[in-house]
C-alpha cells in the first residue's frame, strides 16, 4: 500500500510539471507564429495595358505561388489599354488563391488600370494619386468618343461583381463607367450608403424614414474620378500611404521581406516587339514580295521570314498565338515557296499564300476567332488587326512596286566606288554594240524575269531587265533603253 501511494504521489507531480511546462511554452508558440517573416511581391503595372503585360502579371502571380502568408501588391502607374488584356488581368488577379492582393497606386490607375485596381482585396493611394474614369471610348477623326450602351453594360457587371467581391460600393464602382448615372450619399443613424437614382426611389417607406442627410456625390454626366482623399472617404482606399512600407506599417504588417518581381529580359523584349510589329509586318511582306521579283531564294526571303517569325513569335508568347496560327502562316509560305519554285508566276498559289499569311497574322493578334456578341469590344479590336496586317501588307507592296520600277533600274548610279579611275567612256565601240543589240529589236524571254533575267535576241542571250514588271519565260520582249551594259525591256505589245 505505501509502495502504491508513493507512485501514485510520484505521477501526480510528474503530470503537474508536464501541465506547467506546456503552459509556458504555449505563449512561445504563439510568439514564434506572429513573428514568422512575410514575403511581400511588388509587381509594377506601369505603362500600356496590353497582352505582354498580361503575359507578364500571369507569369508572376504564378511564381508567387498559393502561400497564403505571402501578400501580392500590384504597383500601379497607368492610365490604361486594351480591354482584353485588362480583363485577362482581372481573371488572373481574381484567381490568386492564397496570398492576399493589394492594389498600390502610385500615380495614376485611370480607365484599365481602375480596373485592375478594384480587382485586388484592398485599394491603397499615394498622396495626390487618381483613380477612375473607366468609360470605354473610340478614336475617330473627331477625336475621342465614348461608346455606348452597348459597351458600358458587361463593364458595369464586371465593376458590380469586384465591388462586391471586395467590399467597394456598388454603386460608385459603376459610376467609373457610366456617365449617365446620379449617385447619392444617403446617411442614416447606423450606416452610411450610396444609391443611384432608381435605387434612391425604390427605398421603402420605413428606410426613407431613417434618412439623416442626402447629397449627390457623382453628377449626372459625370464619371467618378477620386484622389486619394476622396477615395479614402468613399470607402475604396484603405489608408493613404507614401510608400510601400509605410502602407505595410499602417496596414499592421511588422515582419516582411519585399521582393519585386520585374518582367524578365523577354517580356520586356515582348512589349517592344509589340510596339514595332506594323513596321517588322510591312518589311517581312515587302521582303517575300521582292522574292518574287528576283530568281532563286535569296536574302529578301530570309529576311521576310525572320520579320514575320519575330512578330508571331512575339504573340505566342504573350498568349495571343496558338498553333492554329502557325500552321496557317506556314501554309502560306509553302505556298509562296511552290509558286517560286515550282510554277514561277504570280498565280492562284501566290495569291492563297498571301492570304494565309495575313489570316495568320489577324488571328495572332487576337484571343478569339469570331467577336463574341456579349463583348463587344472584341469587334473593334478585329477591325484594328485587320486595318493594322492589311495596312501593312499595302504600304509593302506599294514601297516593293515602286522600288522595282523606279529605284532599282536606276542603282548602278546611286551607287558610288570605289572603282577603277579608267573608264571606257573614250572607247571606240559601245557596250550595246559589241552587244550586237539596239533599242526597238524584239526577242524571246529565256528566264522568267523578276525582273532581271536572260532574254533572247537572235542568237544572242544577254542579260535583261524589266522596269519592274515580272515576265514569263518565253513571252516576247523588245529594248526600250540601253544603258552602258544595262538592257531594259519590257513585254511586246501584241
Amino acid at each position: 500500500m505505501g509502495y502504491n501511494s508513493d507512485f501514485t504521489m510520484v505521477g501526480k507531480w510528474f503530470l503537474l510539471v508536464v501541465f506547467f511546462v506546456f503552459c509556458g511554452l504555449v505563449p512561445q508558440i504563439g510568439q514564434t507564429g506572429d513573428s514568422e517573416e512575410r514575403i511581400v511581391y511588388v509587381l509594377p503595372v506601369a505603362g500600356d495595358v496590353e497582352p505582354a503585360m498580361a503575359s507578364y502579371l500571369e507569369r508572376a502571380v504564378n511564381e508567387v505561388g498559393t502561400d497564403p502568408g505571402s501578400i501580392i501588391v500590384l504597383e500601379l502607374d497607368t492610365f490604361g489599354g486594351r480591354v482584353d488584356s485588362a480583363l485577362k488581368i482581372v481573371s488572373t488577379m481574381t484567381g490568386v488563391n492564397g496570398p492576399q492582393t493589394i492594389a498600390f497606386v502610385k500615380n495614376k490607375a485611370i480607365s484599365a488600370g481602375a480596373l485592375i485596381a478594384l480587382s485586388c482585396n484592398k485599394l491603397v493611394m499615394r498622396p495626390h494619386t487618381t483613380i477612375g474614369d473607366c468609360a470605354p471610348i473610340s478614336f475617330s477623326q473627331e477625336g475621342a468618343q465614348m461608346l455606348g450602351e452597348k459597351f458600358q453594360s458587361p463593364l458595369r457587371a464586371k465593376f458590380r461583381a469586384l465591388a462586391r467581391r471586395n467590399g467597394y460600393p456598388v454603386s460608385l464602382a459603376e459610376s467609373m463607367v457610366s456617365a449617365r448615372l446620379e449617385i447619392y450619399e444617403i446617411k442614416m443613424a447606423d450606416q452610411t450608403l450610396y444609391l443611384d437614382a432608381d435605387e434612391l426611389a425604390g427605398l421603402e417607406k420605413e428606410e426613407r424614414e431613417k434618412i439623416i442627410s442626402q447629397k449627390i456625390v457623382v453628377a449626372k454626366d459625370e464619371l467618378l474620378t477620386m484622389d486619394d482623399v476622396e477615395a479614402l472617404a468613399l470607402g475604396f482606399s484603405k489608408v493613404t500611404a507614401s510608400s510601400i512600407p509605410e502602407m505595410l506599417a499602417q496596414l499592421k504588417i511588422n515582419q516582411y521581406r519585399l521582393v519585386r518581381l520585374e518582367p524578365s529580359w523577354s517580356e520586356a523584349f515582348a512589349r517592344f516587339l509589340t510596339t514595332i510589329a506594323p513596321i517588322l509586318m510591312v518589311i517581312g511582306m515587302a521582303a517575300l514580295y521582292a522574292e518574287f521579283k528576283a530568281p532563286g531564294f535569296g536574302v529578301p526571303g530570309l529576311v521576310g521570314i525572320v520579320c514575320l517569325a519575330l512578330v508571331f513569335g512575339n504573340q505566342y508568347i504573350v498568349g495571343l498565338a496558338d498553333y492554329s496560327e502557325l500552321v496557317l502562316i506556314l501554309l502560306g509560305l509553302v505556298l509562296l515557296g511552290f509558286e517560286v519554285f515550282v510554277i514561277p508566276g504570280f498565280g492562284l498559289a501566290g495569291v492563297a499564300g498571301f492570304i494565309c499569311i495575313g489570316l495568320g497574322m489577324i488571328l495572332s493578334f487576337q484571343d478569339f476567332v469570331v467577336p463574341d456578341p456579349t463583348l463587344p469590344w472584341q469587334q473593334d479590336i478585329l477591325i484594328a488587326n485587320l486595318v493594322k496586317v492589311l495596312g501593312s501588307f499595302a504600304v509593302a507592296f506599294t514601297v516593293t512596286l515602286i522600288f522595282m520600277a523606279y529605284f532599282l533600274p536606276r542603282l548602278g548610279k546611286l551607287v558610288d566606288g570605289p572603282y577603277l579611275s579608267t573608264t571606257l567612256a573614250e572607247a571606240h565601240a559601245d557596250s550595246y554594240e559589241a552587244l550586237e543589240v539596239k533599242v526597238g529589236d524584239q526577242g524571246t524571254a529565256s528566264t522568267f524575269l523578276r525582273p532581271s533575267g536572260k532574254a533572247k535576241f537572235g542568237k544572242r542571250n544577254i542579260d535583261v531587265i524589266t522596269e519592274g514588271d515580272f515576265i514569263e519565260l518565253g513571252s516576247r520582249v523588245v529594248i526600250l533603253e540601253i544603258k552602258g551594259s544595262r538592257v531594259i525591256v519590257a513585254r511586246e505589245k501584241l
